[in-house]
């Protein structure tokens, strides 16, 4: 079964599209950091401390961007389904 349509007003989408684009930032970055740490790691065992502790400080912001842009969504669908 095909979901409902979703349309968008310009305001809409442009708001989508930047939180997206933040939500993509903060997943690059993040991951760009651990994949550095991990090479260092790997290549002296002292190093894993310290990707320990960014995973863990940094994972929650990436759960909190991801429940935001799943938020907005989750608005957008309850405004335009039917009652």
């Amino acid at each position: 079964m095909q979901p409902d349509s979703v349309t968008f007003t310009q305001e809409e989408w442009q708001s989508f599209r930047k939180q997206f684009g933040e939500l993509k930032h903060t997943l690059n970055n993040a991951l760009a950091v651990f994949m550095a740490l991990a090479e260092l790691a790997r290549r002296n065992p002292d190093n894993y401390e310290k990707l320990v502790k960014n995973v863990t400080t940094r994972t929650p912001g990436i759960i909190e961007a991801m429940e935001g842009f799943t938020r907005l969504m989750d608005q957008k669908g309850e405004l335009d389904s039917p009652l």
